[in-house]
């Protein structure tokens, strides 16, 4: 099995916003050999600080053990961060022969290991683990706690895999999940098939949304409108896609883990009309 380039296009068929970490296509340690189980996992992470404040780690790995650790990171908000598409060491040893890093995929969702679990957050990893289930030909069975496949781990805290699994083949077999409030596609997910890309030298009001949003999102220094005629006010309605708003947009994308391009497309948007 090669790397498992389209892992963003299954991510999305949940409805919930995706970001793909710059790299992931080629991100792993050597292909990913074949797909036989889901180890679903918390990261331990910090109690605060955003919507997925472990990404590096995940991505990148810690001391004595490199990254990439999962295939996805789950963050608090349901936003799924599709992160690599080869091996990761995200389960060893492994106690299932279709859990080892070499036959599964694993899925970080944020969590420090002893908070509630958002209602949106555990929705998306239900339907995450659906969708991977449909695009493999797994039966929910193989979605497994971590701590049901490696006898040393507690994760993922406090959730119920039986009730969490039942949920999961009700998605698979296109019923209402038990308990699983039913979102549909995210309002972001629906309005950003409408919106163009944005490129230096553009001018038009989809720009006053990319500086609107980005000053929503404090990402708008005071030095950025210090010497423009009406100072904010102005700088929010001007419609002109100039060299300092891609280098605005460049530091947003690089914040969120996308590639540093400047543009304003399908993947920077969703992030950008974030709620």
């Amino acid at each position: 099995m090669p790397f498992l380039t389209r892992l963003a296009d299954v991510a999305r068929r949940t409805g919930y916003p995706v970001t793909e970490v710059s790299g992931w296509r080629e991100r792993g340690h050597g292909p990913q050999p074949e797909v036989q189980g889901i180890v679903c996992h918390h990261t331990a992470g910090p109690a605060g600080g955003g919507d997925y404040p472990s990404l590096a780690v995940v991505r990148d790995g810690r001391p004595g053990l490199d990254g990439p650790l999962s295939h996805f990171g789950l963050g608090r908000s349901g936003h799924i961060y599709v992160i690599a598409a080869g091996r990761c060491w995200h389960n060893a040893p492994s106690t299932s022969d279709f859990h080892t890093n070499s036959r599964s995929l694993g899925i970080e969702a944020e969590n420090d290991g002893s908070q509630p679990w958002p209602a949106e957050q555990l929705d998306a990893y239900r339907k995450l683990c659906a969708e991977l289930c449909r695009e493999f030909g797994l039966p929910a069975s193989r979605v497994k706690a971590h701590r049901e496949v490696n006898t040393s781990k507690p994760d993922p805290h406090s959730i119920d895999m039986d009730d969490f699994r039942a949920a999961v083949a009700a998605l698979v077999d296109g019923q209402p999940a038990p308990g699983g409030g039913g979102a549909g596609p995210s309002w972001t997910e629906d309005i950003v098939k409408q919106l163009p890309l944005i490129r230096r030298g553009d001018d038009n009001f989809d720009v006053k949304t990319v500086r609107g949003c980005l000053f929503a999102r404090g990402r708008v220094p005071r030095a950025a409108y210090a010497e423009v005629a009406d100072g904010l006010e102005g700088w929010l309605n001007s419609t002109v896609y100039d060299d300092q708003l891609v280098e605005l947009v460049r530091e947003f994308q690089r914040s969120e883990g996308l590639d540093a391009d400047g543009e304003v497309g399908p993947q920077t948007w969703p992030p950008l009309l974030r709620l």
